[in-house]
């Protein structure tokens, strides 16, 4: 297991499905849409040892609001995509946008806020650590997914 998901994994992290191909999951065909789930909880299961189940996240956040793709992933174990508020768009921006972004688009949406990082853009890591602390200092606390409480649906995804 390659160090990363390894730390994440003995950290207790929630660790979900993201798919395998990356695709929009409302393009895929029944047997496509199952493959490509199926595919990545495969790979889930060996590297870390842990079921991803109940937790998937649609790429680009296509078909999260969509009751059939809910409804395919419950088929397959899965509650309804996850869901985010905050897109810093980390994958484009400065270590100093990241941070300024996820945090005040994270407190001028306040509670039970998801914010959208990825686990490969550089500044994300550097900007981790700002946005932790000045989230606590302007008294958010930070949780796991399992550990929000029910929330609307989102709007539809533009990201």
């Amino acid at each position: 297991m390659n160090a990363p998901v390894k730390m994440i994994a003995a950290n207790g992290h929630l660790i979900g499905n993201h798919s395998f191909y990356h695709a929009r999951m409302p393009l895929l065909s029944e047997a496509g849409f199952e493959t490509d789930v199926r595919d990545a909880e495969a790979v889930i299961r060996t590297t870390t040892g842990i079921d991803p189940r109940p937790w998937f996240r649609c790429p680009f956040g296509a078909g999260s609001d969509d009751p059939g793709i809910a409804a395919r992933l419950a088929a397959l174990g899965y509650d309804p995509p996850v869901f985010y508020d905050v897109v810093p768009e980390d994958w484009e921006r400065t270590t100093d946008e990241v941070a300024t972004i996820a945090v005040a688009d994270s407190i001028r949406h306040g509670d039970g806020v998801v914010v959208l990082l990825h686990t490969w853009p550089i500044p994300t890591l550097e900007a981790m650590p700002r946005i932790v602390r000045e989230l606590r200092a302007a008294g958010a606390e930070l949780v796991r997914l399992d550990q929000l409480r029910s929330r609307a649906r989102p709007e539809p995804a533009t990201a």
